[in-house]
């Protein structure tokens, strides 16, 4: 990923958490005829049931995130707005760039990213119980996920996927232990099975 792009990364997740945190007081909800924001291939608007809130976090005079929310009650039956869905356009082109999905209890339970802003989803992160267990990314821009990677408890990387050739079926798995690849399995027929193992440390070398 260009240093450029890791940077507007950066600070961006500071600016959404801030969006996040603001309140009422920062936010101001969208006037009606306010155009929607598109992330990816996809376009999200308010559904019957949401209501939505418009953030100029870069103070350029348009928003540039968009937090959707319910109506609904809490266990004691009061009456709450829970948030759905939190969008930002990182670099102002009317675009989003990056989206949220929050459950009941306010956890995020997936995040989409276009990370290149070409206007497709690059990066699809599912999340349970607050923390990363899979990741799904269109490496190649075909619209299509050609690499898995799957995470423990802790979040950390146990086992990455790859279709390599290109085929729609998984041909190359990396595990992981400990932060380095402990071994590296090869689909060579196309048959979905592995008929290569390559232990970590001599696919590194191979590599040098």
């Amino acid at each position: 990923m260009p240093m450029k792009t890791l940077g507007w990364l950066v600070v961006a997740v500071g600016l959404l958490t801030a969006a996040g945190c603001a309140g009422n007081k920062a936010a101001s909800t969208a006037p009606a005829g306010t155009p929607q924001a598109t992330t990816g291939a996809d376009i999200h608007e308010p559904t019957g049931e949401e209501h939505v809130q418009a953030f100029d976090l870069h103070r350029s005079g348009k928003p540039d995130v968009w937090v959707y929310s319910v109506s609904t009650q809490d266990a004691t039956g009061r009456p709450v707005e829970r948030r759905v869905r939190k969008e930002a356009d990182l670099n102002g082109d009317g675009k989003v760039d990056i989206v949220y999905y929050f459950d009941a209890e306010g956890q995020v339970t997936k995040e989409t990213l276009d990370l290149d802003y070409d206007g497709k989803i690059d990066d699809t992160i599912y999340f349970e119980k607050g923390k990363k267990v899979r990741s799904e990314k269109d490496l190649d821009g075909d619209g299509r996920v050609d690499t898995w990677s799957y995470f423990d408890g802790n979040e950390k990387l146990i086992r990455k996927e790859r279709d390599v050739k290109g085929t729609g079926k998984v041909d190359y798995w990396e595990y992981w232990e400990n932060g380095v690849i402990d071994r590296i399995g090869e689909d060579l027929d196309g048959d979905g099975q592995v008929d290569r193992w390559t232990k970590g440390g001599e696919a590194a070398s191979a590599g040098k």
